[in-house]
Parts: structure tokens; C-alpha cells; sequence
């Protein structure tokens, strides 16, 4: 039996995943703003912690909670965050600085809070939830991508400093999955929308809209993906979720592979010689 701190169960993919784990029989510490409708109470196999991501306190907090109430948490899940639609030109300071408070700054928070316990354990899974976006940006969400693309570079990073310490990393970058992200109630837009970018950001924005309760991915087979990942001895650091996932992945790195052929020139001609 594993025991999982999970951000973000209310909804989603947080939710699937703690669904998933219950049902092998693992138990789940999971954090949750104010909804607890999805369990309706805390029993010996859920426990619910609540706290708002943006609050730097009670982030630090909730992870050290975690770690008091269960003794050992074989699993950290950083899955709260939230996306942000629309031109960069018309984005805010507000929220840019939102945006990378819960999306980057809570989950590195949490990391740093809960190393020293999984360090002393001397074992340990940490499971980012990224983002395809954050491997092959889109147009329409640039913020929202560098903050998935962030947590990609600080993933693989991470993933080799602990590595000698017996704790594993895997960066999780999903597709579309069909849950409320594209809601109105999750997916934040900026405030204004300049109409000269009606042609590319509009039409994408729109897209999305049409697109929303009708992805193609499955949160719940994600959850059996991730859970599949945790369980075995070599896990994967980074694993996409969805063909959506992989054809956007796999088309950024045969592109990305052939400009660095094209200025490969260039780039060796920088050396001193």
C-alpha cells in the first residue's frame, strides 16, 4: 500500500488519479481549495487538507501536514494549476504573476518542503503534472506554456539531484482531457482582447471552446497511466498522455531537429578555436 499527497483533488485529473489509488487500496492526503464535494468526508483511506496554492505559508504548510499525518509518503503529486487563454500583448502583471504563483511557484514550494522527508526516508516518487503545451506550445496560451515548460526544465533538473538519494521524478505532460480545464469555472482569459489578433490567437481561443467536454483523452486512463508509472522500478521522467499528446511532441522535435541541422554550421562556429 502506497500512501499519495495529491494538490488539486477536487476535480480532473487530481481527482481521477485519487480515485485510481484508493481503489488498489492505497491512501491519498489530498489538498483542495474549498470543494470537498467530490468526498464528501475525510475517512482513513482520504484525507483532505485545505489551503489556497497562492498562500507561499500554507503551502509549505499542508506538505509538512502531509508528511505528520501519514509518517512516510511514498508520492507527491503537484496537480493543482490552471490555464490562462489569450495574447501575450494582452495579458496583465496580475496575471502573469498569478498564473506562475500556482502553476510554478506552489509545486517547487512543495518539493522543497517535502525533500528533507523524502530524503530521509531515502526513497520517494515526486510526479510533476505538466503539460503537452509545455513541450509544443500552441498559440493562444504562450503564458500558460511557459509555466508547463518551467516545470519541464525543473523536473529534469531535479530528477537528477535526487536520483542519488533513492528519490524518483517523472514529469507527466498530458494532452486534452475531457474535464472542466476549458470550463469557464477553471480556464481563466485575459481581460481584454485586442481584435488584431482575431485572425491567430481568436481563432484558436475559439477552437477551444468548441472543443471543451468533447477531448479525447480519458482522465481516468490517465490516472491507470500514472499509476502504471509509479509502480514500476524504472519509471519513466517524462511521459505524455494522449495521441494528441504525442503527434504535437513528436512534430516539435522533427522540427526542432531539422533547424538544428540547418544552423548547425553556425552553432559549431562559435567555439573558440
Amino acid at each position: 500500500m502506497k500512501t499519495w499527497f495529491i494538490t488539486g483533488v477536487s476535480r480532473g485529473l487530481g481527482l481521477a488519479l485519487a480515485k485510481a489509488a484508493t481503489a488498489q487500496g492505497d491512501r491519498v492526503i489530498g489538498t483542495v481549495r474549498q470543494d470537498t464535494r467530490s468526498w464528501p468526508a475525510d475517512d482513513g483511506q482520504v484525507r483532505l487538507l485545505r489551503g489556497d496554492l497562492s498562500d507561499p505559508d500554507r503551502i509549505a504548510s499542508m506538505a509538512r501536514e502531509a508528511f505528520d499525518l501519514a509518517g512516510k509518503i511514498d508520492v507527491v503529486v503537484n496537480n493543482a494549476g490552471y490555464g490562462l487563454l489569450g495574447a501575450v500583448e494582452d495579458s496583465t502583471d496580475e496575471e502573469l504573476v498569478s498564473l506562475f504563483a500556482v502553476n510554478v511557484f506552489a509545486p517547487v514550494r512543495i518539493v522543497r518542503a517535502a525533500l528533507p522527508y523524502l530524503r530521509a526516508q531515502g526513497s520517494g516518487h515526486i510526479v510533476n503534472i505538466t503539460s503537452v503545451a509545455g513541450r509544443a506550445p500552441s498559440i493562444g496560451a504562450a503564458l500558460y506554456s511557459a509555466t508547463k515548460h518551467a516545470m519541464e526544465g525543473f523536473s529534469a533538473s531535479l530528477a537528477e539531484e535526487v536520483a542519488p538519494l533513492g528519490i524518483k521524478v517523472t514529469a507527466v505532460a498530458p494532452g486534452q482531457l475531457r474535464t472542466d480545464f476549458l470550463a469557464d469555472g477553471s480556464i481563466r482569459r485575459s481581460r481584454t482582447a485586442d481584435p488584431s489578433y482575431k485572425a491567430s490567437v481568436g481563432r484558436v481561443t475559439s477552437t477551444l471552446d468548441r472543443v471543451n467536454h468533447n477531448q479525447l483523452g480519458d482522465p481516468d486512463r490517465a490516472a491507470r497511466a500514472i499509476l502504471a508509472a509509479v509502480q514500476t522500478d524504472k519509471p519513466p521522467r517524462h511521459l505524455l498522455l494522449g495521441s494528441d499528446a504525442l503527434r504535437r511532441a513528436c512534430d516539435k522535435t522533427e522540427d526542432l531537429t531539422r533547424e538544428i541541422e540547418l544552423w548547425k554550421s553556425w552553432t559549431l562556429s562559435t567555439d573558440n578555436e
